[in-house]
């Protein structure tokens, strides 16, 4: 029954306490104004009866404070973390929303030149879209289906792509390891979106994802053309931190580093 008391009854009952609580020490004032004793002994002429329940009212009203301030205490705490959780989604929402858009706009063009390659695409596609609605959605997922998901999106972009790149993805991952979904993608976004796309010939891209030690290690580098600003290179980036500092606190190491025109990432996840 007290914990399906609403907020608006906890406020009448805990102000009736307060009151009650103050009776005693009125009566023991008034007993001082009213009278030439200069102490008072509460309930000194009262039966042993009455001051047993009196002293059962307080220990129950102590309880009552205690239970009140935990109550106050865990809710602060629940609604701190279902605001993180809103924060995460809202984050995980917006990755990859303009390749997406990319996309659609290869298959625009290829739907007529080369239907065989816009169905490939599509299916593909299709794939990479569900596995960002439905597993990124989980709070955590298993790293193989996670890598599979990056391979994914690395042969969509072969697909789009009429020049070479080199692209050379290592693995090796034990079973057992798990990760928070959509993590590694913001990375390998980047190096396509800042080095792939802009370059004309010899792009490339080298990714390595190894376990370890319990812990993931995502490695990533590719080149970049010297007229784009490095700054540029942050952008999305505030993304994957934030999302590191809510599920990773303590428990992740991100590096970058640029030389030669090379634009190299380091993510080390300890598993949670």
């Amino acid at each position: 029954m007290i914990f399906n008391i609403n907020k608006r009854k906890w406020s009448i009952i805990i102000g009736i306490a307060i009151v009650i609580a103050l009776i005693p020490i009125a009566i023991t004032v008034f007993e001082l104004i009213t009278t030439d004793k200069e102490s008072v002994v509460f309930l000194k002429n009262y039966p042993t009866s009455i001051g047993v329940l009196v002293l059962l009212y307080y220990v129950l009203l102590v309880i009552l404070s205690v239970f009140w301030f935990t109550k106050q205490v865990v809710s602060f705490f629940k609604l701190k973390s279902e605001i993180s959780k809103a924060e995460l989604q809202h984050l995980k929402n917006q990755v990859n929303p303009h390749f997406f858009f990319n996309i659609l706009n290869n298959l625009y063009g290829l739907v007529k030149k080369n239907p065989k390659k816009a169905q490939d695409l599509i299916l593909k596609l299709s794939d990479l879209m569900r596995y960002s609605i439905y597993e990124g959605e989980k709070e955590i997922v298993v790293l193989k289906d996670e890598v599979d998901y990056l391979k994914n999106y690395v042969e969509i972009h072969k697909m789009r792509y009429h020049k070479a790149v080199d692209v050379v993805f290592n693995c090796q991952i034990e079973e057992k390891y798990k990760v928070t979904p959509l993590l590694f993608i913001i990375l390998l976004e980047n190096a396509f979106k800042h080095g792939v796309e802009i370059l004309r010939e010899s792009a490339f891209v080298h990714i390595n994802i190894v376990t370890f030690e319990n812990k993931i290690q995502f490695d990533i580098e590719n080149n970049f053309d010297d007229s784009e600003s490095i700054k540029d290179f942050g952008v999305g980036l505030k993304n994957l931190k934030r999302r590191l500092e809510l599920v990773y606190p303590n428990k992740h190491k991100l590096s970058f580093s640029v030389s030669e025109n090379v634009y190299k990432a380091k993510l080390i996840l300890n598993q949670l």
